[in-house]
């Protein structure tokens, strides 16, 4: 398919909370490097500002990052920052915050309540705002997140925080969190052929109460935070053919279609990656197309 004249609009917009935004959106991690999660090889520096910057070009207005996304030499907050700042007027910035890393790169025990404060500041210091549109509680495992949850919505309440989402939850988890306060988006793991259980439940759960699903390893599949997966159904591949498209766009493009209420937010540190990554908002993909993928989902999951 034709990507260089396709924008981030292309797939529709979805307001979080009052803040419209188009439904593709980056992911930030991978800007900092192939080892984001380990203090392996940095990424190039102007390279991925140039990411950022062609991102603002095609139209995305909402980044995801956070402050735990640093490799050897590299920040995603700092390139953003870098990159964005002064920023658009209509530019989305959610972060998260949950896990935490020490300056070594290493993993700490999931933060407790009272440090989320000092999460939520650092990510204003990095990002250089007074003030965060969206912030993530991600669930680190706890079997209630009503005491973390309800730390942050203080923080919404002291102005430092403008909307309030949850990753990494089941239904209950989602319920809990809307007794305390609004919630605008829910992040969790998912796409064709690798979802979690209850993840599906979610997914309508959200669309019916207004909330926004955003999957994080839409492409990657089992491949997680290594990067794409290149394990194609036969499915993805003949549904990629059929449109002149890459597998990576057929995911994508599979994801949206679940609903208006589901965005994007896949990380590339590659300029042709990120072209390709917003086109794929302009896939239509037809009702005998979307049953086959459907139906390759369906082989692929692992009974719950």
């Amino acid at each position: 398919m034709t990507t260089h004249a396709i924008t981030a609009d292309s797939a529709g917009t979805w307001t979080l909370g009052d803040l419209p935004v188009n439904r593709v959106g980056l992911g930030a991690m991978r800007l900092t490097g192939s080892a984001a999660f380990h203090l392996g090889a940095p990424s190039d520096r102007e390279r991925s500002i140039a990411v950022l910057r062609k991102a603002i070009d095609l139209g995305v207005n909402h980044i995801d990052t956070a402050a735990f996304y640093f490799s050897s030499l590299r920040s995603a907050n700092e390139l953003i920052n870098s990159a964005l700042s002064p920023y658009p007027d209509d530019l989305l910035i959610a972060t998260k915050v949950g896990p935490f890393r020490d300056w070594s790169g290493e993993w700490g025990t999931s933060a407790r309540p009272e440090d989320l404060r000092g999460h939520v500041e650092e990510n204003l210091r990095q990002l250089g705002v007074d003030h965060l549109d969206l912030v993530y509680l991600r669930r680190m495992r706890q079997d209630s997140i009503a005491e973390h949850f309800g730390a942050l919505a203080e923080l919404r309440e002291a102005g430092l925080i403008r909307h309030l989402g949850v990753s990494d939850v089941e239904s209950r988890h989602l319920a809990e969190a809307r007794a305390i306060a609004p919630v605008v988006s829910v992040q969790n793991r998912y796409g064709l052929g690798d979802h979690r259980p209850g993840t599906e439940e979610l997914l309508r759960i959200c669309g019916e109460q207004g909330i926004a699903f955003v999957p994080f390893y839409a492409i990657a599949g089992e491949a997680g935070p290594q990067g794409a997966t290149t394990a194609h159904d036969e499915a993805v591949l003949a549904v990629a053919a059929a449109h002149g498209a890459s597998p990576a766009q057929v995911r994508l493009a599979w994801s949206l279609a679940h609903g208006p209420h589901v965005l994007a937010i896949p990380g590339t540190g590659d300029p042709d990656h990120l072209t390709e990554n917003v086109a794929a908002g302009a896939l239509r993909l037809t009702p005998e197309e979307l049953n086959r993928l459907n139906e390759a989902h369906r082989r692929a999951t692992p009974p719950s």
